[in-house]
């Protein structure tokens, strides 16, 4: 890398100098405002209002966030591979429908204007990329992927059982008409939400919801303390480093060179 584009590059993919922790506090400021003037937009006494200074906010912010991603794809070696990873999508949306709207004019595609500019609220999702505690999470989140997915797979069957049984004991008599209306039941009734639109009437349908609601509350503990212990877990690296290469991140607090391509990757500051 030149030495300018080497610059650039620690400022916006590295949070372990001085400005690239500026360029972060900046981007969020950002990305708050973005969101909050979607908000404010779907309001109708101020978008009727204060329709001039909410476009000309929103332009700004666009090109902000419009220049930030041409420059990650310039100053990035694999620019394909950042545009098509998670966050260059979630990039791209936040910024293309204020383009879009140029475009499309009319008074038919007016509602679909409408719909495009909201996936405005996807900047919000490019918030864990500039805190550190967003990173946390979502890296404890990925560590649980596996313990998760099988917690998700026996809730599935566990309603799936439930929901029939209850088809069983309750029939078609007492509303439920169907499997698929049982399992709806068992989900409602094990999340503890308790919509009361159907509820069993026999004895021992009563006696099995009870049983059903006394397991949701053990239930809803268990992702809860997966990813607890994933975050509190010592093991879990610190380091913002990305890798000038392949934008590999997950790296050892003091590695020198990315464990993934080779390639050698700047200190924390």
């Amino acid at each position: 890398m030149s030495k300018t584009r080497q610059k650039l590059y620690e400022i916006i993919f590295e949070a372990d100098t001085p400005t690239g922790k500026l360029f972060d506090v900046i981007l969020l400021f950002v990305i708050l405002l973005s969101v909050a003037l979607v908000m404010l937009e779907s309001v109708p006494f101020i978008r009727q209002d204060y329709r001039t200074h909410l476009h000309i906010l929103e332009w700004i912010i666009t090109g902000i966030f419009t220049v930030e991603y041409f420059l990650r794809i310039l100053i990035v070696r694999k620019p394909f591979q950042y545009i098509f990873s998670f966050y260059g999508i979630i990039d791209f949306l936040s910024v293309i429908p204020t383009y879009i709207g140029l475009f499309l004019v009319g008074s038919h595609s007016l509602v679909v204007i409408r719909i495009l500019r909201m996936l405005r609220i996807f900047r919000i999702l490019k918030l864990s990329r500039y805190t550190q505690a967003g990173r946390s999470l979502v890296r404890a989140l990925w560590a649980s992927r596996e313990k998760i997915s099988v917690f998700i797979f026996f809730v599935i069957v566990l309603v799936i059982v439930i929901g029939t049984v209850m088809y069983l004991i309750e029939g078609e008599a007492n509303g439920f008409t169907s499997i698929p209306r049982g399992i709806y039941w068992a989900i409602v009734t094990l999340t503890t939400v308790g919509y009361g639109d159907i509820s069993p009437q026999t004895s021992l349908g009563q006696f099995m919801a009870s049983i059903v609601m006394i397991m949701g509350y053990a239930i809803i503990a268990v992702p809860t303390g997966i990813v607890t212990a994933e975050i509190i877990n010592p093991s879990r690296r610190d380091n913002t480093q990305v890798c000038p290469q392949c934008l590999w991140h997950h790296h050892d607090d003091d590695a020198v060179y990315c464990k993934k391509c080779g390639a050698k990757i700047n200190p924390p500051a």
